[in-house]
């Protein structure tokens, strides 16, 4: 099967993106304070609305929202948000979960926590460098949670448990055989992990400025509850730097490693513009840089680019077959001011005919 030529479809994407866009705005300033009656501000509604679109070669063009509500547990502390999401893709893939991130005692407590479930239809044109088109079906409930707690200034210590029930389906028999071979399955895993974290930002939302450093791990065992046990460690490291009138330069370095996981737990390509899924290995690593320039009042314009490597398993960061570049730009709009909470919408190109278009809420990160 054939996936579609989404860089022919750019204009529309582009052009829905652009309506849910104003919808939103509209909807968004209706809400937004203004004067009363006493010449007093009204405040903003804990309400918020955002659209989401992404597209690519893998689910095909999604659509779909986020409905979440803000609330303060002290007036210390960053704002909680409870909600809901759900999107749906013109190649039936179906994904809707329920969300809570939460923060109290002057943000030194936090918890979040992600249930998820839906149908995803993956049609590659070229599946794991193998030149083959693989039409499957993944069928994924997933539960998340994490407790955090600030030790000392800026530094947090925690645990967080997942649950992830993950089927892989060929949707014809050529498809099956080869997700055989390849041992990409799915999988059914519990695991529990720790997490260490630096954080100096000056916002949880949109960040100015500051830097954030999160190490964690799950481990991954049979006696979990899970079918597979092995080893899953993870590093991200953010950076903020402020400059201009409003304008940030943002770095962000990500790597993920395995010991002892099924290929189904293997570590993929994130960078905007590639698929997760499509290109695997044990290990994984990447750099990227954004700039974030600010225009006029709510509005700005996001570059970006940066380059991943997938690695063990014979595979080498020293071979450039390994590594994965992508480019591109974007817009933002601040839906709540007094929150620093915005929505972004970004294309991004990256290589072998890989790309993709995302409108979403939160910066990409």
């Amino acid at each position: 099967m054939k996936v579609m030529s989404y860089p022919a479809r750019t204009g529309q994407w582009l052009i829905a993106a652009l309506m849910l866009l104003a919808v939103t705005v509209h909807a968004q300033e209706s809400a937004t304070a203004e004067p009363g009656a006493g010449g007093e501000k009204k405040q903003e509604s804990p309400w918020l609305l955002a659209p989401t679109i992404s597209s690519d070669p893998k689910v095909g063009t999604s659509a779909g929202g986020l409905g979440g509500y803000l609330f303060k547990i002290d007036p210390d502390s960053t704002s909680s948000m409870a909600g809901a999401m759900a999107t749906y893709s013109n190649t039936d893939s179906l994904i809707a979960g329920l969300f809570l991130r939460s923060f109290w005692n002057a943000d030194a407590r936090r918890f979040s926590a992600v249930a998820l479930g839906g149908r995803i239809r993956n049609d590659y044109e070229d599946f794991l460098g193998s030149g083959l088109p693989i039409s499957s079906t993944d069928e994924v409930k997933m539960f998340f949670s994490r407790y955090q707690q600030e030790v000392v200034p800026h530094w947090f210590l925690g645990a967080q448990a997942i649950y992830t029930n993950y089927l892989i389906v060929g949707d014809n028999f050529t498809s099956a055989e080869v997700l055989k071979l390849t041992g990409l399955t799915g999988y059914d895993a519990a695991g529990l992990g720790l997490v260490a974290q630096y954080d100096t930002r000056d916002s949880k939302n949109s960040p100015l400025s500051g830097m954030n450093v999160l190490f964690n791990n799950f481990a991954y065992r049979e006696s979990f509850g899970g079918e597979v046990s092995f080893d899953a460690y993870n590093l991200k490291g953010l950076h903020y730097l402020p400059h201009g009138n409003g304008h940030v330069f943002a770095t962000h370095v990500d790597g993920r490693w395995t010991d002892d996981a099924p290929s189904s737990g293997y570590s993929s390509v994130t960078l905007r513009g590639y698929t997760r899924g499509q290109y695997l290995a044990p290990h994984s690593f990447l750099v990227e840089f954004e700039e974030r320039i600010h225009v006029k009042g709510r509005f700005g314009i996001n570059l970006f680019a940066g380059v991943a490597c997938l690695y063990g398993d014979g595979l080498s960061c020293d071979d450039s077959a390994n590594l994965y570049s992508s480019f591109g730009i974007g817009a933002q709009y601040v839906l709540k001011p007094s929150e620093r909470i915005v929505i972004t919408m970004d294309y991004a190109q990256g290589e072998g005919g890989n790309n993709g278009f995302y409108m979403r809420f939160g910066q990409a990160f």
